[in-house]
């Protein structure tokens, strides 16, 4: 989950309190924003879920988190004021229009896979730090700052 409009660290702990089966959530992480220029830096976070639910039922949960924040699609990687994707779902692989899992560009993101190796380390086996630039940790959802 990532924001970079409004209060970036309430519409994260909104968006993490909207869903009932969170396992663990990494630590907060302010990053550089990819895309058009002239945007603030988000923040992200990784959360993982203890789910039956499919990649398409996350994805739809995901779409109905982005949407309560006010999300607004108007330019691609432009500012949101939340961004939920689905990166992974256990044993389950998609490759459609709208949604592929495992995520195809995550390993080639630093605000992606740094904290994703706080809550899942084995996914984040073996990922080197090369795109980890300008990702830097704030501390912990529940706290005030950053």
């Amino acid at each position: 989950m990532g924001a970079n409009l409004g209060d970036r660290r309430a519409a994260l702990a909104a968006a993490v309190a909207a869903l009932d089966d969170v396992a663990a959530v990494s630590a907060v992480y302010e990053t550089d924003p990819v895309g058009p220029p002239g945007q603030g830096p988000y923040l992200n976070i990784v959360v993982e879920l203890c789910t039956e639910r499919s990649a398409r039922e996350l994805l739809e949960a995901a779409l109905a988190l982005e949407a309560d924040a006010g999300r607004e699609r108007r330019v691609r990687w432009g500012p949101r004021t939340l961004d939920v994707d689905v990166l992974w779902v256990e044993g389950e692989t998609v490759n459609e229009p709208d949604l592929r899992v495992p995520h195809p560009r995550m390993h080639e993101r630093g605000f992606v896979m740094v904290p994703l190796a706080d809550v899942a380390p084995d996914l984040a086996e073996g990922w080197t730090a090369r795109s980890a630039d300008g990702v830097r940790r704030t501390g912990e959802l529940g706290e005030s700052s950053a």
